[in-house]
């Protein structure tokens, strides 16, 4: 069904005639009338189509506290903008939003307040779901979900199932992360410093039976997959790259003394062979096991090490410990006997949990040998043949082999291949590549999440829910009145018949990791109505999303399980693309001036105002001191409420400050100056064009030269706002918006240009303004005598020979940061150039009456202004 322009009607026609505009333009009324006509129009409703090239555009989904927050709103209405310019560049475009909404800050809410987690999230999705709406979102809300609807998870359970008989997902016994204030399990992604990313708890280590997607069958299709993401931050290309942590190396057996077992260890220094000192065991190898059940010593270090947590951050900055097992490994290549310890920096999820030390070649293990005495042997010079001993730094570069008999003389490359190599004729090892990315544990201890589908039964082991039967649904009467999970609690829930005996069963009282859900929701927009399978083939339409917006921290944590998903979805067939997001865009944060009062105190933005003189004053009239930027905090009492600003100045105002200041992918500074310049602004394009649709209802002539100088600057409006929409770079078109306007300004007050010209000029500068501040640029173009709706416009035509001329456009820097564009001659004199930015109103209210320090006018590029 292909998607068409929204049409009007009798009942919702706007008005036509060119009247007299008000003086002041009123935002709220106009953008409650224009949001009720696009929901009554259904203006941004996505239907699958062949018609048109498809685009889809969206940001990473919230997660519903109950607020918005201005993070919030830069984030959506970056997407925003970029779905209505789509709109209007003839593109088919879905932009849907829906609710992380499973998770523990509900369950917290039911504990603390007594709120059942459903009233409480389902509560402060309708609150947002209201605040997002007043944004003028270009939004197709009939594609809303919700992870915690039944409806949702009953899909995702279904999927589950199928990737546990695809065998990418399954069941074993490990350890885990286990955070014990939250009481739950979490993955190695979700431990910070050793601490649980939410709680801030220090994370024990626990051996446990859990559910782990096999995220490391696909390691070497994830890292492929990554050169092809041309349109992903480097930076986020990366931290995956790094994540995944592929490494070649060699597989070594050493032999223990008076064992038959030998010691099976992971290097990616076969070349250091010759330098290693003792050997290590992970405080969870099945060895240490072994030996701790006679020796209390090692016994208690054990427990020591399964309190450090498994982080390697936490790892990495403890002091180097271990214990003396007693036993002697024997050297595959010269025979020596090394000690074998039990070391607290060994980790059993990398290579095979036992490493051999080489002291003089690695930092940890030089710590550790020098606490313990051990040997420290160089066997790589330096690049200057430095072959003496090495002091508290290991050496790590590059040079050639010394002490190590066959190896010696050869670079570190070449000496890898020659160990391996000999190794492999001895049968004592062979190469081997290895990942340090590990299997996604996504047991999760709580209430709040999507149940497993499963049961266990005693005869017949874990069996799935028959798919009549799903959802599993999670029961209603929960308690929260004891720690751990309310599941487990349950007097009913649990207890249920085996599907395949139909003898007595128990469900798996765990849930689902809440970043499964979100690790597949953008798949079930493009298909949300479809009650009776996951996904179909509107899935294969709208896929892959074509622009992803969100927080750089998701770089690992979500990114990384999304393409895992993807490619287990293809392998399922239900999709045919290998990646879910071809274009990544990663927003800065919002941050805020501080504000202190005499005493030192904080002062959020509520408590303070501006006096008559328009200084900033405490509510009750002391001094306020204006300090650095920080991030918006609640602790810092210096959020801004959305709500409040809309209320204030408008949506249109909050929308187009958030993309005005920064690039979007720097941190934003909001300050009350910048939102009153904003809101000044809306006010100055309705006056003008107020002025300016009056002239253009009359018959007057006008001056060729003047009618071609204005629209000149139109049309290069129109297409400097295209290349910017298309590289993110908003805060150009919002310096390119004020510059336009001016020039609009300048031509009315010389009264050259004619009636023809000038409506051509107002249509291009509405349709430029509208993905920005959609709501003040429908009501111009109702007051430019339109009968349709600007938001269904097609994007303005672009003549080339209005981009090509004898003129500059050059930036005006006020310290620093874009604050318009002047129209230059290039053969304009410096100083007429500099008059020509001090005189531009963008620029003169930050320079005011003192002038400025200096100014810089470098010809053709820019003009720098130091005040």
């Amino acid at each position: 069904m292909s998607e068409t322009k929204p049409e009007t009607t009798s009942e919702n026609k706007p008005e036509t005639k060119t009247d007299v505009m008000s003086d002041r333009y009123s935002a709220h009324e106009t953008e409650i009338k224009w949001q009720g006509r696009w929901d009554e129009l259904q203006a941004s409703r996505a239907e699958a189509s062949t018609d048109k090239p498809k685009y889809y555009v969206l940001e990473m989904l919230p997660y519903p506290s109950g607020a918005i927050h201005m993070g919030h709103v830069r984030n959506y209405v970056m997407g925003d903008v970029v779905a209505r310019y789509k709109r209007a560049k003839g593109f088919n475009v879905l932009h849907p939003m829906g609710w992380d909404a499973f998770g523990l800050p509900a369950e917290n809410a039911a504990f603390e307040r007594g709120y059942h987690p459903a009233k409480w999230t389902y509560a402060n999705i309708d609150a947002m779901r209201s605040q997002l709406k007043r944004l003028g979102l270009s939004i197709d809300w009939q594609r809303e979900i919700a992870t915690c609807h039944p409806g949702y998870y009953k899909h995702q359970q279904r999927l589950f199932q199928e990737m546990m008989a695809a065998g990418l997902v399954y069941r074993k016994e490990s350890y885990v992360n286990w955070d014990p204030v939250e009481m739950t399990v979490l993955a190695n992604e979700q431990v910070e410093d050793g601490r649980g990313w939410r709680s801030g708890a220090l994370v024990e280590k626990r051996l446990m039976s859990q559910w782990f997607f096999k995220i490391t069958d696909m390691a070497e299709e994830l890292l492929q997959g990554i050169e092809t993401l041309e349109r992903w931050p480097a930076k986020v290309r990366t931290m995956q790259t790094n994540w995944i942590g592929k490494s070649q190396g060699a597989h070594v057996r050493f032999g223990i003394q008076g064992r038959d077992a030998g010691l099976d260890i992971y290097t990616t220094r076969p070349d250091t062979l010759f330098g290693a000192s003792f050997c290590a065991l992970s405080a969870e190898h099945p060895l240490t096991d072994e030996l701790a059940k006679t020796n209390a010593e090692l016994a208690e270090f054990v427990k020591e090490c399964q309190r450090m947590g498994t982080s390697e951050a936490v790892i990495e900055k403890a002091e180097k410990r271990g214990i003396d097992t007693g036993l002697k490994a024997v050297h595959p290549l010269d025979g020596r006997e090394l000690p074998i310890y039990v070391a607290n920096f060994v980790l059993m999820d990398y290579g095979s949990g036992a490493i051999f030390g080489c002291p003089a070649h690695d930092q940890r293990d030089l710590d550790f040998a020098r606490k313990y005495g051990l040997d420290v042997t160089r066997v790589v010079a330096g690049p200057d043949g430095e072959t003496g001993d090495v002091g508290a730094e290991a050496y790590t570069g590059p040079g050639h082999i010394i002490n190590s008999d066959f190896l010696d003389g050869l670079d570190i490359d070449a000496a890898k291949v020659k160990a391996i190599e000999t190794l492999v004729a001895q049968g004592a090892g062979k190469a081997q590549t290895n990942y340090r990315l590990r299997d996604w544990g996504a047991s999760r201890q709580r209430y709040w999440g999507c149940p497993i589908p499963v049961v266990h039964c005693a005869s017949c082991g874990v069996v799935p829910v028959p798919k009549d039967q799903l959802p599993v649904e999670l029961p209603d009467d929960v308690t929260f009145d004891k720690p751990g999970n309310p599941l487990d609690h349950h007097p009913t829930w649990k207890h249920a018949s085996c599907p395949s005996c139909g003898g007595e069963a128990q469900r798996d009282t765990d849930t689902m990791d809440t970043f499964v859900d979100s690790s597949w929701y953008y798949l079930r927009y493009c298909c949300a109505d479809d009650t009776d399978q996951p996904l179909n083939d509107e899935a294969n339409y709208w896929m892959t999303v074509d622009q992803y917006i969100g927080g750089v921290e998701h770089a690992v944590l979500h990114l990384l399980y999304s393409r895992f998903f993807m490619r287990a979805l293809k392998k399922l067939g239900y999709v045919t693309a290998d990646e879910p997001f071809a274009g990544l865009f990663t927003q800065g944060m919002v941050t805020h001036e501080t504000y202190q009062d005499a005493q030192g105190k904080w002062l959020s933005p509520d408590d303070i105002k501006r006096d008559e003189a328009g200084k900033l004053t405490a509510l009750d009239g002391g001094p306020v001191s204006v300090g650095g930027v920080i991030k918006m905090s609640k602790s810092k009492r210096n959020v801004v409420d959305p709500q409040t600003i809309i209320q204030s100045y408008g949506a249109d105002t909050a929308r187009f400050f958030v993309m005005s200041d920064s690039p979007p992918e720097r941190d934003f500074e909001w300050t009350e100056a910048g939102v009153d310049g904003a809101y000044r602004f809306t006010q100055r394009v309705w006056r003008v064009f107020a002025e300016a649709v009056q002239r253009a209802a009359s018959d007057v002539a006008g001056d060729q030269a003047a009618d071609t100088a204005l629209r000149k600057v139109m049309h290069r409006l129109i297409d400097g706002i295209a290349k910017d929409i298309e590289g993110f770079a908003f805060n150009k078109s919002v310096a390119r918006l004020y510059e336009a306007v001016n020039e609009l300004s300048r031509a009315l007050s010389e009264g050259k240009v004619s009636a023809a010209a000038l409506r051509e000029c107002l249509d291009y500068l509405c349709l430029a303004l509208a993905p920005f501040m959609p709501h003040l640029g429908e009501e111009l173009w109702t007051k430019l005598g339109h009968d349709t709706l600007a938001c269904a416009q097609d994007w303005p035509a672009v003549d080339p020979a209005m981009l090509t001329d004898d003129t500059n456009t050059l930036p005006v820097q006020v310290n620093g940061k874009v604050r318009a564009q002047i129209e230059v001659a290039k053969d304009l004199p410096k100083a007429e150039v500099e008059a020509r930015a001090l005189a531009d109103p963008a620029v003169a209210k930050f320079i005011g009456d003192t002038g400025p320090k200096k100014v810089i006018v470098v010809p053709g590029r820019i003009v720098n202004v130091v005040v």
